[in-house]
């Protein structure tokens, strides 16, 4: 435990061939494991996504069937490499999940996270996601065990709030990590900020890996971060397709974590609202 290893964020450009997607997913999974990578992270909807007028396309499977879950329990054994697969679409029989998956080295899956939080958004330039029309929320936060730390699991939307990651942290996460099809004019206006702000708050490393490029009617927004405890970009994927690689040393989480000890400053308070009080005094 807490010796370096090094992360990868994916960041591919899935559309509506679901069979075109995996394997280009596959094919940076496999360039990431080249370049040492011990942990691989691949974006929200890798495996398929597509967007018009009729909303979000990403072809349900239940679990026993998605062949993008099949092919990567087979590439981390075959890799001898941790894999995250930032979600799939899955059907569990009475309702469909956006669903992160934690695999190990040995291809088998340690952890499932389904999003708790659902991007339901009108934005200013007329895009309108209802991701709730598609999906059932989570219920309960995720944090693994790997070899080298606890990990806490959200995906994309989850990062706009701040409490999910305090309380994965407070669970004992020195590694949070935030999957995302990140559209280009919310991720323009707040992805590194937001993100940087999580590590930040936590003082953990976060892995980020986002899709880049047009799926239909849609833009993704790239840039997948992989972001160190003290908030430092330590790889930006910029706007194409391809592989992040940095190295994680779990003694600087400590180092902040010692530095700005806010994780125990916690306190409890109450919220007076100040003109109800006016108002009952004067009365």
């Amino acid at each position: 435990m807490n010796h370096p290893f090094i992360a990868a964020c994916v960041q591919n450009c899935a559309g509506s061939d679901m069979s075109a997607s995996i394997e280009q997913a596959l094919d940076l999974t496999k360039d990431a494991a080249g370049q040492g990578a011990d942990l691989i992270c691949l974006p929200e909807f890798f495996s398929c996504l597509s967007k018009d007028d009729n909303g979000l396309h990403v072809q349900p499977h239940s679990e026993g069937a998605h062949p993008a879950l099949s092919q990567f329990l087979s590439m981390a054994k075959d890799l001898n490499k941790w894999i995250l697969l930032g979600s799939l679409a899955i059907n569990d029989g009475a309702h469909t999940r956006n669903r992160s998956y934690l695999i190990t080295h040995k291809g088998e899956i340690t952890a499932r996270y389904d999003k708790i939080h659902m991007f339901d958004v009108n934005l200013a330039n007329g895009e309108v996601y209802k991701e709730s029309d598609l999906f059932k929320p989570g219920e309960a936060a995720v944090v693994a065990d790997t070899p080298w730390a606890k990990l806490g699991m959200t995906v994309c939307y989850d990062l706009r709030f701040a409490y999910l990651y305090r309380s994965l942290a407070h669970a004992g996460a020195s590694i949070l990590t935030c999957p995302a099809a990140f559209t280009k004019t919310t991720g323009e206006a707040h992805w590194h900020v937001l993100l940087r702000a999580r590590a930040i708050e936590t003082g953990s490393y976060v892995i980020a890996p986002c899709q880049n490029g047009t799926h239909g009617d849609a833009r993704t927004y790239g840039h997948s971060l992989i972001i160190d405890p003290w908030g430092k970009v330590l790889a930006d994927g910029g706007e194409d397709s391809g592989v992040i690689t940095a190295e994680i040393d779990l003694a600087n989480v400590e180092n902040a974590r010692q530095m700005i000890p806010a994780l125990k400053h916690d306190r409890e308070y109450i919220l007076q609202n100040s003109n109800a009080a006016k108002m009952e005094n004067a009365a």
